[in-house]
């Protein structure tokens, strides 16, 4: 398998990058270079201005705003993306129930949904991990009701990202009790407004309103928002986790976060001299870098066997690129976390800027703190090594 770029998919890359230097908001860019927030404000004009070049849903079908590219383009793109870097589109709606609504939706449902997440009109969230219901996902016991020609749904959801933003909510919901607990759920679609949905932050480690629980109280939703077939549910969602995982593997996060590890620790001393020069702290970065390039071309097979795993199959290995994307990810943080020593001891924002030649380590801590839970969220990684094991080596 040639996995080299050809003439074209170079000029391609560089065409991308130029689009970013020159359109990216600079202090956006600031902002993720040194791990903080950005404002829902911040996010939605940065992917309208994506939208605009008709680069907001690269990897949609073209009917439906995407743009044709080869898999090998969009790989491209993305890590590109995640280089400069600039925040990726809003995965909730662009990666996850984008395609789920254009592969088992029907043609009313395309035609309502996919332009709106495609202009970020709609923020979308995620309703599917419950308290108890993580990784054994099957178990969860929000139910959904049909009463005429509505769902009445109850239920609480937790671990709901950014659902305080949030306009819409594509929720798994229990639909038949009585079934296989696989096979007795359903995909729901419905408006975060609705009378009855309650949303209270959760506080992270790092000090952040990122996730949130959400409960449910009667809530009605038209029997039409119902994607798909009743109880199928499970199918899409395993289709949704297996793109959900391929794109938590972020060679392209990796790749810059290990350019700015090398850049601070040339700056930073430790005993008199630089931390790079460190022989320990320099055969872990090694390491760290040789999986990093060991995952990039793992993805890229993945990338060269697109398609080949049928309509609304995920490819196995997706759950290797989950495992090993987050483990690397997590490493990249210790590496930070070492190159800044006693530093990364302040969580504050240095208010009284006392500190003014220090003030890039106070994310970097909780971005440690935060990054344990990649190899959690999208199926922990335990549950990854399990479907390996048999979908892939047939244990």
């Amino acid at each position: 398998m040639d996995l080299s770029f050809t003439k074209e998919e170079q000029a391609f890359r560089e065409d991308v990058r130029q689009f970013f230097r020159d359109n990216v908001p600079p202090e956006t860019r600031r902002k993720l270079v040194e791990g903080r927030h950005l404002s829902k404000d911040e996010m939605v004009t940065w992917w309208r201005i994506l939208n605009k070049k008709g680069w907001g849903v690269t990897h949609w079908p073209k009917e439906y705003g995407g743009t044709g590219w080869t898999s090998v383009q969009h790989y491209i793109f993305n890590e590109e993306l995640q280089s400069y870097p600039a925040p990726q589109p809003l995965a909730f709606g662009v990666s996850m129930v984008g395609p789920v609504i254009y592969t088992f939706g029907n043609e009313e449902q395309k035609k309502k949904y996919l332009p709106r997440i495609a202009s970020v009109d709609d923020w979308w969230c995620q309703g599917f991990s419950e308290p108890g219901s993580g990784s054994d996902l099957a178990s969860l016991k929000t139910k959904a009701e049909r009463k005429g020609d509505k769902w009445i749904i109850n239920g609480q959801k937790t671990w709901t990202t950014l659902a305080q933003h949030a306009d819409m909510i594509f929720c798994l919901c229990r639909t038949d009790p009585a079934a296989k607990k696989q096979t007795g759920i359903s995909f729901i679609v419905f408006s975060m407004k609705s009378k009855g949905v309650t949303v209270r932050p959760i506080q992270t480690i790092d000090g952040g309103h990122e996730v949130n629980e959400v409960f449910f109280d009667d809530v009605e939703v038209p029997y039409e928002n119902l994607i798909g077939e009743e109880n199928k549910g499970w199918d899409y969602a395993k289709f949704l986790l297996g793109n959900e995982r391929t794109g938590i593997a972020r060679v392209g996060v990796s790749k810059e976060r290990l350019r700015r590890i090398k850049e601070l620790a040339s700056k930073v001393e430790s005993g008199g001299r630089p931390v790079l020069e460190d022989p320990a702290f320099r055969e872990k970065f090694a390491a760290c870098e040789i999986e990093l390039k060991a995952l990039e071309l793992t993805q890229l097979r993945v990338v060269a066997d697109e398609g080949k795993h049928g309509k609304g199959k995920p490819n196995p290995a997706s759950s290797v690129l989950k495992i090993k994307g987050s483990e690397i990810q997590q490493t990249t943080t210790e590496l930070l976390m070492e190159v800044i020593g006693p530093f990364a001891a302040p969580y504050d924002e240095h208010p009284d800027n006392s500190n003014e030649a220090m003030d890039w380590t106070a994310q970097i801590a909780p971005t440690y703190f935060n990054n344990r839970k990649v190899s959690i969220y999208g199926g922990s990684n335990e549950i990854q090594r399990n479907i390996i094991c048999k979908a892939v080596l047939g244990l």
